[in-house]
């Protein structure tokens, strides 16, 4: 979410204070001593209400403070007790205290999210061990399969969305893991493509949703550009998860020499039990919020000085996140007039394009490898280097729109990447050496994973809870699309080098770019339109548009999209 642009000499001057600003307190909100008090240097104190990062527009401090005063939390918001909008804090109580909110939040939140991929994608490990001739199955039913599974990830992204609104993310996440891994364990038994395909279901049907939920819950306590940081940690967790799910599948598999059990039952039973494990924790461990910590056989993990810190930080960053309670549902009209918000299709429509070449190679990743002469053991440990790659590239590419704050001109490294290595996957002729084409798929699964950078401007440009709910999952219910398309742009009649499905996928790439290129022109084109109309106001216009205004989230004048 944009950040009020505070002149220099504006924010040099309101380091505790907002320039012309009334500091009475205000009943709904009791100041604390402790946290108002300003005795020491003012120049170690951050996080005034004059510095706050809202996602409106704000050429100056008096823009800073007419907007502050027609944003107070309602009663209904879990957290109102802690909002305090005097409330400043030094720099080394910020860092110290989100090195504590890293490891009990976002460490937990990257424990389970490596639970849901290590289910979701060792099925590549399994097909590496033949599982497909042991079920009797071709290469066209593995497709028709994986086409059910995210076919149904994508048809259980909504309604998951909406009871974890209702239930909480804190209680609807663990219920989902140990659902979908019970599920897992049960692949084990599966004795033909029926079965193949009911667990596939089943399994989409259960784990959809989990990432918007997930995403959420983090939400409650990080700033914008503190998530985007976050999230590129969280796909990284997924990344090392397949590295060290190479490892596991490597020692798995091989128990197919040495017992009566095929060694993909073995992986499918044992990293199905290790998820179970990790959710029946996940349900003792997560709390509802950063001021419900506090619980049986929880002492609570943050002081009061700590909450009031998260609390104003989160909100003065972006107002609406107070809008609804954590318990609170969605009707039918939000989901709805959520769903038809014309400005955040563009990055909707990129989530699918964007992600079908990578998604296609990577589904396809071990199977090529088998058909290029390589053993199930190599083929599970030559995943890993491309994994490695990945977490390279979400390294400096999260560096990289963070320093510069050009999420989407970032972002498109990933389709100017990919088309110099489709260009050349498409040209190399078939009588290549097997390491030189293993390098060059590698380099593709591998490329800059801009997905992080793509999900927090979702959620930056939602504007508004009930929006960033549905948002969330309409965005990845896209990229699920997209996987469900790349499972079935390889054809068996095509390998098993792929040249029709190649081309198609370097036509993607192209696509991609501009895509890249209209949702830039897009959004810059709607932030000029409404910066010409919010400048051109007295400040006496602008107390009134706020005042009685009917525009909600990203539709008020005073909002600015990120790109």
């Amino acid at each position: 979410m944009s950040v009020p642009h505070l002149g220099k000499d504006d924010k040099q001057n309101s380091v505790v204070t907002i320039a012309g600003a009334d500091h009475s307190p205000k009943s709904s909100s009791p100041t604390s001593p402790a946290l108002s008090d300003t005795s020491e240097d003012p120049e170690k104190y951050i996080g005034s209400p004059s510095d706050q990062s809202v996602p409106y527009e704000s050429s100056s401090a008096a823009d800073a403070d007419l907007i502050n005063r027609f944003y107070e939390p309602p009663d209904t918001y879990e957290s109102k007790h802690r909002w305090d909008p005097l409330a400043t804090w030094t720099e080394a109580e910020e860092k110290k205290l989100y090195r504590k909110i890293d490891i009990r939040v976002c460490l937990v939140a990257c424990i389970c999210f490596s639970a849901l991929n290590l289910d979701r994608y060792n099925i590549g490990n399994a097909v590496s061990d033949n599982m497909l001739d042991d079920l009797h199955m071709t290469r066209g039913d593995y497709n028709i399969g994986q086409t059910i599974f995210y076919a149904s990830f994508l048809f259980a992204e909504l309604p998951s969305q909406l009871i974890s609104k209702k239930l909480g993310s804190d209680v609807w996440i663990p219920i989902q893991m140990m659902s979908w891994s019970l599920v897992s364990i049960m692949q084990c038994l599966m004795v033909n493509k029926t079965g193949f395909f009911i667990t596939r279901s089943l399994l989409g049907l259960i784990e959809g949703g989990f990432i918007a939920d997930t995403i959420l819950y983090l939400s409650y306590y990080y700033t914008a550009n503190q998530l985007t940081i976050r999230l590129g940690i969280f796909w990284i967790s997924l990344t090392v998860t397949n590295i060290v799910g190479a490892f596991l599948a490597a020692g798995l598999l091989s128990l197919r020499h040495v017992t009566n059990w095929e060694g993909w039952k073995w992986l499918f039973a044992i990293e199905g039990a290790i998820t179970f494990l990790i959710g029946a924790w996940a349900f003792w461990y997560m709390p509802a919020g950063p001021t419900q910590t506090k619980r049986r056989f929880h002492k609570g993990w943050f002081t009061e000085r700590e909450e009031v810190i998260i609390v104003n930080k989160v909100l003065r960053d972006d107002p609406t996140k107070s809008s609804m309670h954590n318990r609170e549902g969605l009707g039918f009209r939000d989901l709805w007039d959520s769903f038809c918000d014309f400005d955040l299709w563009p990055l909707y429509i990129l989530g699918i394009v964007m992600f079908i070449p990578t998604g296609t190679v990577s589904t396809y990743f071990t199977l090529s490898l088998r058909d290029l002469g390589f053993s199930t053991f190599h083929t599970n440990l030559l995943t890993i280097p491309s994994q490695v790659l990945t977490i390279i590239n979400i390294l400096w590419m999260t560096w990289l729109q963070n320093r510069s704050q050009q999420r989407l001109l970032t972002a498109s490294i990933k389709g100017w990447w990919l088309l110099i290595l489709f260009i050349a996957l498409v040209c190399i002729p078939d009588s290549t050496n097997k390491w030189a084409r293993w390098a060059l798929l590698s380099l593709i699964t591998g490329y800059p994973y801009c997905h992080p950078i793509i999900v927090s401007m979702t959620s930056m440009n939602s504007g508004s809870v009930r929006t960033r709910t549905v948002a969330s999952s309409v965005y990845n219910m896209f990229v699920q699309a997209a996987t469900l398309i790349a499972s079935n742009i390889y054809q068996p009649s095509d390998a098993p080098y792929y040249h029709k499905g190649n081309r198609v996928l370097l036509g993607l790439v192209v696509a991609s770019l501009v895509l890249f290129g209209f949702a830039k022109f897009w959004y810059v084109t709607r932030n000029r339109s409404r910066a010409k109309k919010w400048d051109a106001m007295t400040q006496e216009e602008k107390a009134h548009y706020l005042s009685t205004t009917t525009d909600k989230g990203n539709k008020r004048l005073d909002f600015r999209f990120k790109h």
